[in-house]
């Protein structure tokens, strides 16, 4: 950026005020807050990430110094709840995303189902991915899949839920062409995600001085094959 393009010390200045002032103010509607989604605390939290993301930028412009703050951007976020108070129907949007780690697997459960089918239908769909993954969802629900997606070769990914209020239920076959095309964020009562991202680094434990013979051998993890590994489990984040 050119000398002429910088911005002055007074608009630094100015830009560090803000934050201050979104800082009392965020302070403010937590003191205050109503309840877990309460959008004062929604919107003072989004002014505050704003005016700290001016700041900074102004700041390294000027001085090429940043601040040692990050504040998790909001573009992503649900905005404040603005549906019925009461409302008569509601919606539920899942969505899993697996892996499909072990094919043969796959193919062997959707063979078994497929042998004892009585009448026949669908022979052979069974020896591709795509069909025998037809074929599992056919049969077992999205749930029970869930639970059992090792028996099934799949291995998880990220996996959301949201639960929408509506004014009234849909008519029948009114959405199943586009289901997932006319959610209303504004209209979203509690979402639950499920990803790997959510992973406590806490958990994570990292030593180069550690060495082997200070291991107590008391708390060796025993049970396991030798070549099976252990699993971080999965960590809910509510928003």
């Amino acid at each position: 950026m050119s000398d002429a393009a910088q911005p002055t010390a007074a608009e630094v200045r100015a830009a560090a005020e803000a934050v201050k002032t979104a800082l009392d103010r965020h302070l403010a509607a937590v003191e205050r807050r109503s309840g877990e989604d309460d959008p004062d605390v929604y919107e003072a939290f989004n002014q505050l990430a704003a005016a700290a993301e001016v700041y900074d930028e102004l700041l390294y412009d000027r001085y090429d110094e940043v601040t040692p703050f990050e504040i998790p951007g909001s573009d992503d976020a649900l905005p404040p709840y603005a549906g019925p108070e009461e409302p008569n129907a509601l919606s539920v949007l899942i969505r899993r995303d697996y892996a499909v780690v072990e094919p043969q697997r796959l193919l062997a459960q959707a063979q078994r189902v497929e042998a004892v089918d009585d009448d026949g239908a669908g022979a052979d769909v069974s020896g591709t991915v795509h069909g025998a993954l037809g074929i599992l969802f056919g049969e077992f629900e999205p749930d029970e899949i869930a639970s059992r997606h090792k028996e099934f070769g799949l291995e998880e990914g990220d996996s959301t839920l949201w639960v929408t209020a509506a004014d009234e239920a849909a008519d029948p076959g009114e959405w199943l062409e586009a289901p997932f095309d006319q959610v209303d964020a504004e209209r979203v009562v509690c979402r639950f995600d499920v990803s790997a991202v959510f992973d406590d680094d806490a958990d994570i434990v990292e030593d180069d001085d550690l060495l082997e013979d200070e291991i107590d051998p008391d708390l060796v993890a025993v049970g396991l094959d030798e070549d099976e590994d252990l699993e971080p489990l999965d960590a809910d984040h509510r928003r």
